[in-house]
């Protein structure tokens, strides 16, 4: 069950009235400094939050939730915070919807606003460039709901939505050598990226499934721009011995992987096959189509909400609990047999 630390709390568990502690917390002059430094650090200790709203509001239910997602520009997380939002107002919530745009130190930010904002538990999807966890590690520690969808952390116990993304990358890799590929890269996402990661072992085994060497100079990582993925697509062409389809993370950098390999004017899919991540719009539209891995938005998003308000509601200890999802392949003109 939630509970904040209070000043009643480090009142108690170091036996002094609140007064005390509430003078060494404002750093007033009337109070001995050995006194003050045990307060300020149990306070630390604790993660004792200063409340910034009325204490009859901290006593009630804001019936409020919080996301945090990297880039509301992506299809994928748009549309899911889409489906977030109609569940969560469907069970009687209100949602505060922050982005990180990619950005650890925003991200802590964004759940230090949340929290400020009295939102009885939180949704996320990490950034890139989050590496440190210290920062979920104190929510938890604080008794605060929390739910992972899409990229989250492996170091973490917390309920999670995911897809299974290793079968996922396997089917794809497959897909590309059942139409004849005979030397796949992939276009990964940064190192760090859980999902990413997941993908590539799923890559792997496709290969190794199929008695195919798996060349490591054949697997790159890009940020999220299409920018970088076309750059990188060009430097991995031009190698001796080019592969003849990739694999791609996202349909944001096959995108730029599309480009670049127009600009070398080699002919898609007769002489690259391409197949990609999360079926965004874009896909059906751009020549030729990009064959990509669908994902269930809708229902990732009315899970995460579900297990984040089961958990707010729960009378007894929340178990956290781990959904993984199937995904479909939806082929197109990019991975086509000749």
């Amino acid at each position: 069950m939630r509970h904040q630390v209070t000043i009643k709390d480090l009142a108690k568990q170091l036996n002094i009235s609140v007064a005390t502690v509430s003078r060494a917390l404002r750093d007033l002059p009337d109070i001995h400094p050995d006194t003050k430094k045990a307060v300020l650090e149990l306070a630390a200790e604790l993660d004792y939050q200063p409340n910034v709203l009325a204490t009859s509001l901290v006593k009630s239910k804001t019936k409020t939730l919080g996301l945090v997602v990297p880039d509301l520009g992506y299809h994928f997380f748009s549309t899911i915070t889409k489906h977030i939002e109609e569940a969560a107002i469907k069970a009687g919530y209100s949602l505060l919807i922050t982005q990180t745009q990619e950005s650890y130190e925003r991200e802590i930010v964004n759940i230090q606003n949340l929290l400020r904002s009295q939102v009885e538990g939180i949704i996320i999807s990490l950034s890139r460039e989050t590496k440190n966890f210290d920062h979920l590690i104190r929510l938890q520690k604080r008794g605060m709901p929390l739910v992972f969808f899409d990229r989250n952390s492996e170091d973490i116990l917390a309920s999670k939505v995911m897809v299974d993304n290793e079968v996922s990358a396997y089917e794809a890799a497959k897909h590309l050598i059942d139409n004849g590929c005979k030397r796949i890269a992939f276009v990964a996402g940064p190192s760090n990226v859980s999902v990413s990661n997941q993908r590539i072992e799923g890559y792997k085994r496709a290969l190794r499934a199929h008695q195919m060497k798996v060349d490591d100079k054949l697997i790159i990582h890009s940020d999220y721009y299409a920018d970088t993925a076309t750059r990188l697509t060009l430097e991995l062409m031009g190698v001796k011995n080019p592969p003849d389809g990739i694999v791609v993370v996202s349909d944001r950098l096959a995108l730029g992987v599309l480009v670049a390999l127009k600009q070398l004017k080699l002919k898609i899919p007769e002489q690259v096959k391409i197949v990609s991540f999360n079926n965004e719009p874009i896909c059906s539209v751009v020549s030729p189509s990009i064959s990509s891995v669908a994902q269930p938005l809708e229902t990732i998003g009315k899970l995460a909400t579900e297990l984040l308000i089961e958990q707010i509601e729960s009378k007894t200890e929340f178990e956290p609990q781990i959904r993984v999802l199937k995904t479909e392949l939806v082929i197109r003109e990019s991975s086509k047999r000749d």
